[in-house]
């Protein structure tokens, strides 16, 4: 029987494994299950989804689902080998350790690269609801700010990146929860002003397929990228009061939460309002629902919903960005003078971070036609190439540590090794329909492209260098 929660003793070697070297143990349980909720809610789930049920139709639920087990199959890979060996390199240190220095080093920098582009996405989201608000203000003096606030915040102790995640994550789940609460009440139609729906919208405008299969499978790519953002918390648990513990009870809970969230969210929305109503993209899914229900000034509570979920995702993903780059240097792959740690924070890492971010900004009005859509295609499918290594490495990974260490599987891999191969075969399946699909086909071709150009590299330096170590 497998085992979600590491032993009580707290002295526990295994409990206090350090991360990439100069990093400190500033976070406390409370910011790593926050972490792990407020990673994965985004400004994909408020706005974003609306695509996805424009495709599917009532059947995103379903998409939901299927993208929702692939991801927990994944997060308890990745909980697995982290609890086992925490780092700050997650699942970059985990590919270094399985597959060989050239799968550590092309894991880590894809991710870094994603992440610090995603930076520049959602300044540049948080900077048009500030124009919003105030007409005239341009958006790279907002941009300029919040890349100000939250590079200083990321520079400060990791405790001060916690308690922001933190309280960022709670608003985020409040409004989440406040949303499912009135939904429910709207649908067995005891909110005052509202009738009870029925299956009326489930079941006309086409039936729970309108679109078929292929609806289906708009729907289902669209939904795996929005799930992308809890592995940041693998990285974080390296910086925790006890890794050990603290990956695996934030791993056990959040994947729980993230089926209620996401796939309950789903459910709400599609059967209060029609499938096919044009404010669900144009507005947003959330904004939609509460407009429908008569919610007033539904719009600018969820504008500033999205705003603190983009705000969040800025502030998360420049600590995961430095601490994965912190990591790669500490392993031997990257220039030493990005790993370097001043009390106990990787400053320069934050800083080249933050500002390869803003470059995104610029080059969004610099030349938004070629080289800014070329970013946008390159990390595309990037978070798929992420749970491909973390699911070969599991795989490899697994049976060494039963040999070696079998007291550190204080969390195991469900039906191990059966459930691992069907994570595997989703993931080649969602390649073959990215594949398929004209608009995610671009995509594909361009993140394998930059996969093939970092694994050479990788391979270059594994020859040259040889085996780094594995637990930076």
């Amino acid at each position: 029987m497998s085992r979600t929660t590491a032993p009580e003793p707290v002295d526990r070697k295994d409990d206090q494994a350090l991360p990439a070297q100069g990093l400190t143990h500033g976070l406390k349980q409370r910011h790593l299950s926050m972490i792990a909720l407020g990673g994965v809610i985004g400004a994909g789930l408020f706005v974003g989804s609306g695509a996805g049920i424009a495709a599917a139709g009532p059947s995103i639920v379903v998409a939901y689902a299927i993208s929702g087990l692939l991801v927990m199959l994944v997060m308890r890979m990745l909980g697995e080998m982290s609890a086992a060996n925490p780092a700050s390199g997650s699942f970059s240190v985990h590919a270094e350790r399985a597959i060989g220095p050239w799968a550590g080093f092309t894991a880590g920098w894809a991710f870094w690269f994603l992440l610090c582009v995603a930076v520049g996405l959602e300044g540049i989201g948080a900077a048009k609801i500030m124009t919003g608000w105030f007409p005239g203000s341009p958006e790279w003096a907002w941009v300029a700010l919040f890349m100000l606030v939250f590079c200083g915040t990321n520079l400060a102790a990791v405790k001060n990146f916690g308690e922001f995640e933190f309280w960022f994550a709670a608003l985020k789940v409040g409004a989440i929860v406040l949303f499912l609460g009135i939904g429910v009440l709207a649908i067995v139609g005891v909110l005052p002003g509202t009738d009870a729906p029925g299956a009326a919208n489930l079941t006309g405008e086409g039936g729970f397929f309108p679109n078929g299969s292929e609806g289906l499978i708009v729907g289902l790519l669209a939904s795996v990228f929005a799930y992308g953002g809890l592995e940041t918390v693998t990285i974080a648990a390296a910086e925790s009061e006890h890794p050990v513990r603290g990956v695996a009870k934030a791993v056990r809970t959040a994947m729980w939460r993230i089926a209620l969230f996401y796939i309950g969210s789903m459910a709400v929305i599609v059967t209060l309002v029609p499938w096919g109503d044009k404010a669900v993209v144009e507005k947003g899914p959330y904004v939609a629902t509460l407009d429908h229900l008569g919610i007033p000034a539904a719009g600018q509570i969820m504008n500033v919903v999205v705003l603190i979920a983009l705000l969040s995702a800025m502030n998360a993903n420049i600590y995961g960005a430095s601490r994965m780059a912190t990591s790669l240097v500490a392993r031997g792959q990257g220039p030493k003078a990005l790993g370097r740690t001043f009390g106990g924070v990787p400053r320069p890492a934050v800083l080249v971070s933050s500002v390869f971010g803003f470059l995104c900004v610029l080059l969004s009005y610099w030349r938004p036609d070629d080289i800014f859509i070329w970013l946008l295609n390159t990390i595309g499918a990037i978070i798929l190439v992420v749970w491909f290594f973390i699911a070969v490495s599991q795989l490899l990974l697994r049976r060494r540590t039963e040999r070696e260490a079998p007291e550190k599987l204080v969390v195991k891999m469900w039906a191990f090794p059966v459930l691992t191969w069907v994570a595997l075969a989703g993931m080649a399946a969602i390649f073959f329909l990215m594949a398929r699909e004209e608009g995610t086909r671009v995509q594909l071709y361009w993140t394998g492209g930059l996969t093939a150009l970092l694994a050479a590299v990788g391979f270059a330096l594994q020859k040259r260098r040889g085996p780094v170590a594995e637990d930076a």
